[in-house]
Parts: C-alpha cells; structure tokens; sequence
C-alpha cells in the first residue's frame, strides 16, 4: 500500500474515530464508514490490519490521556486537601509520615474509622483497606478490609480509570 492511500486512510479512521461514540462503534463500522468516504475497499488483509492499528493506536492514546486527566484530577484533588488541611492545622510538616499503634504507615485516613496503611506481612508488603476501632486507647484493625499485594495493587490502580467511568456513568442516570 502506497504511502498517499495509507495516509489517507489514517487520516479518515482518525476523523471518524474522533466523532464517534467509541461505546457505541466496533472496529468493523469504523472499517466500512471509512470504506464509504474513501471509495475504497478496506476489508482486503493488509487495508483491515492497517485499519485495526490505526484505531488500536487511537484508543492508546485516548486511555493514556484518561489515565493523564485521572492522575491530574488526583493530584488537584490531593492539593485541594492538602490546602485546606494546613489552614485548619491539622497536616505535619511535610517530611513526617503517620503510623498507627501497629507501626503500619498510615498512608490517608477515609474516615475516623477507615484507612489506608502500608504494611509487611510475613515479607510481603501490603496495601490495606480496612476499618479500625478503639479498645484500651489503641486503634486496632478489624476484619472489615481487605489487603492487596504489590501486584494486586498495580492492577487495581491500572483500572482506576475504568472504575471512575464507571462511577460517572452511574451518577449519570441517577
């Protein structure tokens, strides 16, 4: 395929993926639609798979840039707090992290009874949700939460996005 047709092609898959609703379109209307525009037939081998990579390399670049804004939203977000926390005093100078009675690093509280800790459980380090309560003046954890590995939580936080689309999504029909 000639580099004229291949850019050509690009271009109008780009054109069409851009004003589509990408819930809605599979790789093969996006094929025929560009198909239609361009005269051309592009359900022959070497035109499909230039096809699929072209939108295969959009929807990449469109889930980085999701996963930019979500990292972004957090950052501002954790700013906001930070902000407000300092004008109510309630934040240690910057170099001083929390541990609970455990010696676990209290990484952000979610509520009074809820946090988030970073611990070592028999040489395996963990991220723990969990819910906490009081007993003789120590804030001791309860069964309520669960505990990630290092690798579990990589794959959660890689499908944060996913997650927040699907909260949006939601509230949206709410």
């Amino acid at each position: 395929m000639d580099s004229e047709t291949s850019n050509g092609i690009e271009e109008t898959v780009l054109d069409i993926l851009k004003t589509s609703n990408l819930e809605e379109v599979s790789e093969q209307k996006i094929r025929r639609m560009a198909s239609e525009k361009l005269g051309l037939d592009l359900s022959e081998p070497t035109r499909k798979k230039f096809v699929r990579q072209v939108v295969e390399k959009f929807l990449a670049e469109e889930q980085a840039k999701r996963e930019a804004n979500a990292a972004d939203e957090v950052k501002e977000e954790e700013e906001e707090e930070n902000d407000e926390e300092e004008e109510d005093g309630k934040v240690k100078s910057s170099g001083d992290k929390e541990y609970d009675d455990e010696g676990d690093l209290i990484v952000c509280r979610l509520s009074q009874k809820r946090r988030v800790t970073v611990t070592d459980f028999r040489g395996k380090t963990l991220v723990s949700i969990r819910e906490y309560y009081s007993k003789e003046g120590k804030e001791l954890p309860t069964s309520k939460g669960i505990s990630l590995t290092a690798e579990q939580w990589a794959t959660f936080k890689k499908n944060i996005p996913g997650v927040e689309q699907a909260i949006k999504k939601m509230e949206s029909k709410a």
